[in-house]
């Protein structure tokens, strides 16, 4: 239904969903300085309409005020605030989602939390690190290099790493180094009336604090001194995959220790192009069959590969691609290499070429993750959607090749790119707004996009969450008992509905 009104097929396109908008009460905002002080708090509209939408499409929804906590301390006391005043509670991290999560379409308090960017701990020999909201990925690798260590989870844009664990993200890497769910160790959540959850336990956090100027905000010690959760755990539910992908509904995740990994002795990059599109993509099911440890393959077809040439100035042929990397030792990477170019020759696919200078390999892989940016380009002054089904890996070739199929009948801008390593893959729909038969069309498509997924007893959202767009296809998914589930558990822990209301539910 989000999508329909956003694409104009019902309703009014700037209309709040869910239920109407209540007005801040008197002096509340007065309230919120107090906490936070003036410069932390902003009503101005230009402020409110940035903070409320992300990269998606759905219509910008802007909060009523924003703050910027700077210590966990404030976010329980603006959270218990808005608590007792009834008043909605919207996360806010980069704003780099595509479902439409920050937008707050019932107003209320959008709280800004990229400016609680410590790096609070670090521990090599437990390969593990703590971080507040306002860290990113490229921020984190940034500041563990000459560690030996990294974080992989690569969804493309420069995401904070809890708004990461708060959509459940996934990326590039998830084939051999899993998604945000196995790769979050521990939260600290604020909830919704301000009591603090750490989900494995209080006992699993720092029991020192990092001395010295920029210690506090970077963290300067690491190692033994450092301890962190264990990796093994059969203690009571797991809540910490409860709240990993919960989109900012259940709580605030105010810091996350996560698992950190070895970086690969040897990496080696390459593209390898095919006769059609299920060639590539049965080369997918085969490279994983034969144990290739793959770090990264990803598929795009014809025009995605155009359109990538195009924007990043590299020249491919345009014919359905994978992209490869292997990461390994330097002997068994060329083990590696041999077994990948045997099965791709076996599937009619290109010689390769390997890439293993880091330029080399950067230059493929930020033409890969330009590929929202060059599909937009396909059609200036058009907006986008991505679609985000994922399937297993046995029906992947068939799920593809029947989507590629319906684009073309139907019509459609929409060039296909996707994590295939995993089954998950993107349609990125480029269409005019303006124009209600092709929006229609692009609604139609989407609903059979995920209903194809379901039959092949996939998902309808592999990395990008449930935010706005896609609650029907939920309860399609989950059925009535398990939605019903997640609701009790959301009553349970915001009994008044203030945790970004209107959004997975």
């Amino acid at each position: 239904m989000a999508l329909r009104r956003v694409l104009g097929l019902g309703g009014a396109l700037g209309r709040r969903s869910c239920c109407s908008k209540r007005p801040l009460p008197p002096d509340f905002v007065e309230a919120l300085r107090a906490v936070v002080g003036g410069p932390n708090v902003s009503t101005a509209m230009a402020v409110r309409e940035q903070h409320g939408h992300d990269e998606s499409m759905h219509v910008c929804a802007p909060p009523d005020a924003v703050v910027w906590p700077q210590a966990v301390g404030q976010v329980q006391e603006l959270a218990a605030l808005c608590y007792r005043c009834r008043v909605p509670m919207v996360p806010f991290g980069t704003g780099t989602g595509l479902e439409g999560g920050v937008n707050a379409v019932q107003g209320g308090v959008c709280f800004d939390l990229s400016r609680m960017d410590a790096i609070a701990e670090l521990s090599l020999e437990d390969f593990s690190v703590t971080v507040e909201p306002g860290v990113t990925r490229k921020a984190l690798n940034s500041h563990l290099r000459g560690t030996g260590l990294w974080f992989p989870v690569d969804p493309g844009a420069d995401a904070s790493l809890c708004g990461m664990a708060a959509t459940g993200a996934s990326g590039t890497n998830a084939v051999r180094y899993g998604t945000m769910r196995p790769n979050v160790l521990n939260l600290r959540v604020v909830l919704p009336d301000g009591r603090l959850l750490h989900t494995a336990g209080p006992g699993r956090q720092a029991r020192w604090a990092p001395e010295g100027p920029g210690c506090a905000r970077w963290g300067g010690h690491v190692g033994a001194h450092s301890p962190a959760p264990c990796r093994k755990r059969a203690a009571g539910y797991d809540l910490t995959s409860l709240f990993v992908g919960s989109e900012g509904t259940l709580g605030f995740l105010t810091q996350a220790t996560l698992r950190l990994h070895p970086l690969p002795e040897a990496t080696a990059a390459t593209t390898a192009t095919f006769p059609s599109v299920r060639a590539a993509v049965s080369c997918t099911v085969q490279v994983l069959q034969a144990a290739v440890p793959v770090a990264r393959i990803e598929f795009l077809d014809e025009v995605m590969v155009g359109a990538c040439s195009r924007f990043s100035g590299l020249e491919l042929p345009v014919a359905a691609t994978l992209l490869l990397e292997l990461h390994g030792s330097q002997h068994g990477l060329a083990e590696q290499q041999r077994q990948a170019e045997e099965i791709v020759r076996l599937n009619g696919g290109s010689s390769l070429a390997w890439a293993e200078e880091p330029e080399e390999r950067g230059r493929l892989w930020a033409m890969r993750h330009s590929a929202w940016y060059a599909a937009l380009a396909l059609r200036p002054g058009c907006q986008g959607y991505s679609t985000d089904v994922c399937v297993p890996i046995s029906r992947l070739p068939d799920v593809v090749v029947e989507t590629k199929q319906d684009l073309q009948d139907s019509g459609l801008t929409g060039p296909m790119v996707g994590h295939v390593g995993d089954g998950n893959f993107h349609c990125l729909l480029v269409f005019d707004p303006q124009d209600p038969a092709e929006a229609q069309r692009v609604h139609a498509f989407t609903q059979r996009l995920g209903r194809r997924a379901l039959a092949a007893g996939g998902t309808c959202t592999g990395e990008h969450g449930v935010g706005l767009g896609k609650r029907a296809l939920l309860l399609e998914e989950l059925g009535q008992e398990g939605l019903d589930t997640l609701r009790r558990i959301k009553a349970a822990l915001d009994p008044h509905n203030l945790m970004n209301p209107g959004k997975v539910l």
